[in-house]
């Protein structure tokens, strides 16, 4: 467990390498914030956090693979980090963020995750709504 990594994993450089092309800036996990976001936009009061598909349970194809060794350890511990993963918008919520959640298997659509961050964040450049 040591070796894998719970920040700039692959996914989540690709998604920064990909809101930078689109011309937008950010923060990296703020410790102030529940959850510690992935990318945050403090202008914007929103926070996008970066999941890979198999540690945080998606319902995907890659999240839906169960490992063979220690089967019941793995299945407790992805619960966990799901039902983690399900409280963190009600508590950024609560201080006035708003939540995006990209998966990993999002990233094999580049273009239409880049039209959804888009969407999310409005146009790119400096924000200061609230």
């Amino acid at each position: 467990m040591r070796a894998v990594r719970s920040r700039d994993t692959a996914p989540e450089l690709a998604v920064r390498r990909l809101l930078h092309g689109l011309g937008y800036r950010f923060r990296l996990h703020r410790a102030d914030l529940p959850g510690k976001p992935d990318l945050v936009f403090p202008g914007r009061r929103k926070a996008i956090f970066v999941h890979g598909c198999f540690w945080h349970g998606h319902d995907c194809a890659r999240g839906a693979r169960a490992p063979k060794r220690n089967a019941a350890y793995w299945s407790a511990k992805i619960a966990r980090n799901a039902a983690r993963d399900a409280a963190l918008p009600a508590a950024l919520a609560a201080l006035g963020w708003q939540v995006f959640v990209v998966w990993e298997c999002a990233l094999k659509d580049r273009a239409a995750l880049a039209a959804e961050l888009h969407a999310y964040l409005g146009p790119p450049g400096r924000s200061n709504h609230g």
